[in-house]
């Protein structure tokens, strides 16, 4: 892998998401030679993937090369590679690119599409985890709409059309209300020759109210919020086979669509290698102490949405979204220079700073500890808090410029078929 040999420990992070950048960051320039391994080039800030797969913004605008992150730290390296294996009693993994031996490995994989083992799900419907899964659902959503314009017959016109999400968690929720106002902004203008009215939304959950995770008040208002915008919303439904054509659920619901989209779950992503009692194998996550210890580990870590610390708050993990990863990433860095040092490690305690989900145009729902609320101030929250927590300056700058944009014209520039997706 041609990583210079160094008198300093080595510290080897897998996975360049929220936790694994913050912990880089917080270990820059550090006496520890780190190296980031990813199978990307660079950082994605997933919660506005969405936007990506329904026009609203280019994938530029919400990737960040990992190169760039560390381009001032001189003990920093990156590789572009997969990891394939840990070996713990030699401290050393191997990867795509050749092996590397470490002092301290890092596992930040985060979590991968769960299918619940329905193959014929996994076989045709449209996944949305990365950049190019993204791409590929607004390339066909779009090449649905000019097939649509061209179909000779009703039923195919209807097929194309309907568009079936399945999962009414944040993902769901927001990438509904987005598809939603492409619907009602871009197609009348765009497609003269086809009926608005035709394009169906259907978003489907298996509990009983939309965002599960969030407040009754959440739910409800997120519900309220696609309606009006014309999702139909079918909770207490989970699907039990697509086959390309024809979803079928456990009620009498059957839709003809051809884009099926699957926001119903994830489940983590593992490195082969180590104990299997140290992998909860229902969840594929991590079992760590509360210094993200792996179990069984004293020198290899899990962060983020692979790792389940078990508290009294939270007795299955914490919540697998982006502040826990940056918050363990963050002590993580410190802790390692503590080990180093011969020093007691702190503890991991999460900070829950809230959540929240956006629905469209001044739609959005925030559910803070004391407080809750929906609406207008809601959004402008929720896109503040976005805004900010984007890595790079020019990333903040032409995001908040397309959103100035589509907020006051009414409209999604990215409407581009570049890469043509064949199912």
């Amino acid at each position: 892998m041609n990583i210079p040999q160094s008198k300093f420990p080595r510290v080897v992070i897998i996975g360049g998401g929220f936790a694994g950048v913050n912990l880089v960051k917080s270990l820059a320039n550090k006496e520890l030679q780190v190296v980031l391994i990813d199978k990307h080039n660079y950082h994605t800030f997933q919660p506005l993937l969405y936007q990506v797969s329904s026009s609203g913004l280019e994938p530029d605008s919400i990737a960040y090369p990992l190169r760039k992150i560390i381009k001032t730290h001189k003990n920093s390296f990156f590789r572009f590679a997969e990891v394939e294996h840990i070996n713990a009693e030699t401290n050393v993994i191997t990867t795509s690119i050749g092996a590397l031996d470490f002092d301290y490995l890092v596992v930040a994989t985060g979590t991968k599409t769960n299918y619940f083992g329905n193959t014929a799900i996994q076989a045709h419907s449209m996944p949305m985890k990365s950049i190019p899964q993204a791409l590929n659902i607004r390339s066909l959503i779009l090449q649905n709409f000019e097939k649509a314009a061209i179909a000779n017959s009703e039923k195919d016109r209807q097929a194309y059309l309907n568009f079936v999400i399945v999962g009414g968690g944040p993902t769901g929720v927001e990438l509904a209300g987005a598809i939603a106002e492409l619907k009602n902004n871009i197609l009348p203008k765009d497609y003269h020759d086809l009926d608005a009215s035709d394009m169906q939304i259907h978003l489907l959950e298996g509990a009983e109210r939309l965002l599960p995770p969030m407040s009754e008040h959440a739910s409800k208002k997120s519900e309220q919020f696609l309606k009006n915008l014309g999702v139909q919303v079918h909770t207490n439904v989970i699907v039990k086979n697509y086959d390309g054509k024809l979803v079928t659920t456990n009620s009498n619901l059957k839709l003809m669509t051809q884009t099926l989209i699957w926001a119903a779950g994830v489940t983590g992503a593992p490195i082969p290698g180590l104990k299997a009692e140290s992998l909860i194998e229902r969840a594929n996550r991590y079992k760590v102490n509360r210094y993200n210890q792996i179990e069984g580990y004293d020198n290899i870590f899990a962060l983020g949405d692979i790792a389940s610390m078990s508290t009294d708050n939270y007795p299955k993990g914490h919540p697998q979204v982006a502040q826990p990863a940056i918050q363990q990433g963050k002590l993580l860095g410190k802790n390692l220079l503590r080990l180093i040092n011969k020093h007691d490690l702190k503890p991991f305690v999460y900070n829950d700073k809230g959540s929240m989900a956006t629905i469209g145009r001044n739609k959005a729902v925030v559910d803070l500890k004391h407080f809750k609320f929906g609406g207008f101030f809601a959004w402008f929250v929720w896109m503040f808090i976005h805004l900010m927590s984007l890595v790079g300056f020019r990333n903040r700058v032409i995001v908040f410029f397309n959103w100035t944009y589509n907020y006051i014209n009414f409209d999604k520039a990215a409407r581009l078929i570049i890469r043509p997706f064949n199912k």
